[in-house]
């Protein structure tokens, strides 16, 4: 789609990645304007209703919403702009900006400037899990587990990359796997699993581009199920990711379905259960409810053909 825009309402986190975002205020806010657009740029603090703020800028005209950070930034914009008639864009100045990458957006701001201006966007699918959207996965079991001790370290050790595998080690250590019903296509099975993992559209789960998608825009869910416990095992297992071998190792297993359900029916004593959601933890109520949300966002990309979805490495649940 290509229109005219008119008014921009941006929204910056100071915190996303290096702490850019507000040194890059006067670039977003520069560039934009030199394209007619009227410009509001607005910090994400704790305190902010966002939701309502972005309602309140839209009915006052505003057609465009830019996000300018990490997939946590992106994410709690696109919760804010649901169901709103807007056109979104994505400034990726976080340390992963995995939403953006998918989308073949620039990563550098100048760039990832001139695809919002230039005004080509696409209908892009969303996901949700009990009413909370997510663009890019939601999980349960080890990966809530490693975020928490991450985030609980992060400022007393050393950097970012080095603090997420020592919490990854330990949790993987320590794990306690879950005995899960799953839902979907009318059938239900019973898995004892270390995580279930849930995509907005197929990832790729072989080599080093394992993590990634080719398209978001095939309106399923894909369901991934690690099917192996033990801390070699797991281990073993993310090798045989990164060495296309995870296939025929039986060990990980994955269906795509427009919506599912995870249950914890085995213990009546668990009513709520952590989920990880692009990398925020909430704890939300059993069952967890997901849903594709076809072409829920319009956002702006490079003028490219979206590549086709190849899913490698996975087999089916075999789900009856």
């Amino acid at each position: 789609m290509t229109a005219p825009l008119r008014s921009a309402l941006v929204i910056l986190n100071s915190g996303s990645g290096s702490g850019g975002a507000d040194g890059a205020r006067a670039t977003i806010t520069s560039r934009l304007l030199q394209s007619d657009l009227d410009v509001e740029c607005l910090t994400l603090t704790e305190d902010l209703d966002l939701a309502a703020h972005v309602r309140r800028r839209v009915e006052s005209g505003v057609s465009l919403v830019i996000a300018g950070g990490g997939d946590g930034t992106v994410n709690a914009v696109a919760n804010a702009i649901r169901e709103l008639p807007v056109r979104f864009g994505v400034l990726p100045l976080g340390t992963l900006n995995h939403f953006a990458r998918d989308l073949g957006i620039p990563l550098d701001l100048e760039a990832a400037l001139d695809v919002i201006v230039e005004g080509h966007s696409i209908a892009v699918d969303a996901a949700e899990v009990n009413g909370r959207i997510f663009i890019n996965n939601s999980s349960v079991g080890l990966y809530p587990r490693i975020v928490r001790l991450r985030e609980r370290y992060q400022r007393r050790r050393a950097g970012k990359w080095i603090v997420a595998a020592w919490a990854t080690l330990r949790v993987i250590r320590t794990a306690k796997p879950l005995r899960v019903q799953l839902t979907a296509e009318g059938a239900e099975i019973m898995r004892t699993t270390p995580l279930v993992f849930v995509g907005n559209n197929a990832y790729r789960m072989a080599g080093f581009d394992a993590g990634s998608r080719a398209s978001v825009q095939d309106g399923v869910l894909a369901l991934y199920v690690v099917k192996t416990t033990g801390e070699w095992r797991l281990l073993r297992l993310l090798w045989r990711i990164l060495a296309r071998t995870a296939q025929r190792s039986g060990e990980l297993a994955m269906l795509t379905t427009p919506d599912a359900t995870i249950d914890v029916p085995d213990d009546a004593s668990m009513t709520r259960l952590e989920v990880a959601t692009d990398g925020e933890i909430v704890v939300l109520d059993l069952p967890l409810v997901y849903r594709s949300l076809p072409g829920a966002l319009d956002v702006f990309v490079p003028r490219v053909p979206p590549a086709e979805v190849r899913v490698a490495d996975v087999t089916p649940f075999g789900i009856r």
